[in-house]
């Protein structure tokens, strides 16, 4: 399936497309008639004033406009929340948690959406929620839409299709795919079954990491993220759009498909990213470097340097460091870290961290290698060493991650995770 959907590629360029020719105007955005006899509709993520560098809209071309739907009525929440997480108490508590199982009953993406932790408050638009999503089957006259945030997600096991406005992309473990706030998507199973992670960003939209004395090159390029191209449907029948806003779900009937765009042009669309185009920058003398170095997209905040979220990855790579430490150092940090692994061993937690689980390391909270990885990191031969098969990510974020009273009751928290360090034992002699 993958093979047969089309590309446009480059970070937040201008891109425009048609899927019928003729249906993109030249010249202007809103003819008093649209070819094809098409409505005319501005997408707007940022506020109509916001600086040319950082104003994000597009324009579609679609066989209805979007206000062609039913009244909304609440529906349950399940296991959705929305920052700021209220239900729980928050912990300074080192916590890692198992992969959460795949449901055997039919469970679609909204049904398998659990949040379990997030930060920051999502109506002053800062902070993020984190998920993880398990399905088992498609979204069947299903559409969603969130008002809240844009929502990053990270494939951990099966191929998604992801159907939207703008068109259609695929994502499978080892990529990511973002959608902006608002649009409107499906997910589609292309395996039998999914799981992965979202991050929901309440914040500054994500961008592209600055280089700094790195140069031009290096990092997450450009080129390398893909947009779709417009590809329209025109179906009627009677569907479901769920819509999350103000922290809870909505439900309308609508009558027609709403991927009816045939036309589009602009800055704000969905995309998708191949993890392994990160163009990695590691030492090649002595030490660790600090793990911003893995950054492929970041979300501002008004502090400089101190991000709403960073997405960080620690793909396949050399590691040459001479008489250095290898594994990640024993640390404090005022930034909070989530942490999920995609395939293979973390360097740092060789035990008990594995594909589909996830770690939470708060504010000032100390973490670092297990025991065991000390004493053999510590006595290691260092030759160039090849870390493969293996891809872990994070969400740093410089808000506080409260987990929900899911994370912390569900059967999947391992209890007896800090005990990976209480082996550690004092060396000291007073001797060299």
């Amino acid at each position: 399936m993958a093979s047969e959907i089309n590309y446009m590629s480059g970070f937040g360029n201008e891109f425009e497309t048609e899927a019928l020719p003729g249906a993109l105007p030249v010249g202007q955005f809103t003819p008093q008639k649209v070819k094809y006899n098409l409505y005319t509709e501005q997408f707007s993520s940022t506020a109509f004033t916001a600086p040319r560098a950082a104003n994000r809209r597009t324009w579609l071309y679609r066989l209805r406009p979007s206000v062609v739907q039913g009244d909304y009525t609440a529906i349950d929440n399940a296991l959705i929340r929305t920052a700021p997480i209220t239900e729980a108490i928050t912990p300074p508590t080192m916590m890692r948690w198992s992969p959460i199982d795949i449901p055997s009953k039919p469970t679609d993406f909204i049904d398998g959406l659990i949040t379990m932790a997030a930060n920051g408050n999502a109506n002053g638009q800062s902070g993020i929620g984190i998920h993880v999503y398990v399905a088992n089957i498609s979204m069947q006259g299903r559409y969603f839409c969130n008002a809240d945030g844009e929502m990053l997600f990270v494939p951990q096991h099966g191929e998604l299709l992801l159907h939207t406005e703008c068109g259609k992309l695929t994502v499978k473990p080892g990529e990511i795919a973002v959608i902006p706030r608002g649009i409107k998507f499906s997910v589609d199973l292309i395996d039998e079954t999914a799981r992965g992670y979202i991050c929901e960003n309440y914040g500054h939209a994500f961008e592209l990491a600055e280089r700094g004395p790195v140069g031009a090159n290096g990092y997450a390029n450009d080129r390398d993220f893909k947009y779709p191209v417009a590809s329209f449907e025109d179906k009627e029948g009677d569907f479901e759009l769920v819509t999350k806003f103000n922290g809870n779900l909505f439900s309308c009937p609508i009558t027609h498909s709403p991927f009816d765009v045939v036309a589009w042009t602009g800055n704000s669309a969905p995309y998708k990213y191949d993890l392994a185009r990160f163009n990695v920058i590691n030492t090649v003398s002595f030490d660790h470097p600090d793990p911003s170095i893995f950054t492929v997209l970041t979300s501002p905040s008004a502090t400089e340097g101190m991000a709403n979220v960073d997405f960080v990855i620690f793909p396949p790579r050399w590691m040459v460091a001479e008489n250095t430490f290898r594994p990640p150092y024993y640390h404090r940090n005022i930034m909070s870290e989530f942490m999920g692994l995609i395939e293979g061993v973390y360097d740092a937690k060789e035990h008990g961290f594995v594909p589909g689980g996830a770690s939470l390391h708060n504010c000032m909270s100390p973490h670092g290698p297990e025991a065991e990885v000390f004493e053999k990191a510590s006595n290691a031969e260092l030759t160039p060493q090849k870390y493969e098969n293996t891809l872990a990510f994070m969400f740093e974020s410089r808000y506080i991650i409260s987990p929900t009273k899911y994370a912390l009751e569900v059967k999947e928290r391992q209890s007896n995770y800090t005990q990976c360090w209480r082996s550690i034992t004092k060396h000291f002699t007073g001797e060299e």
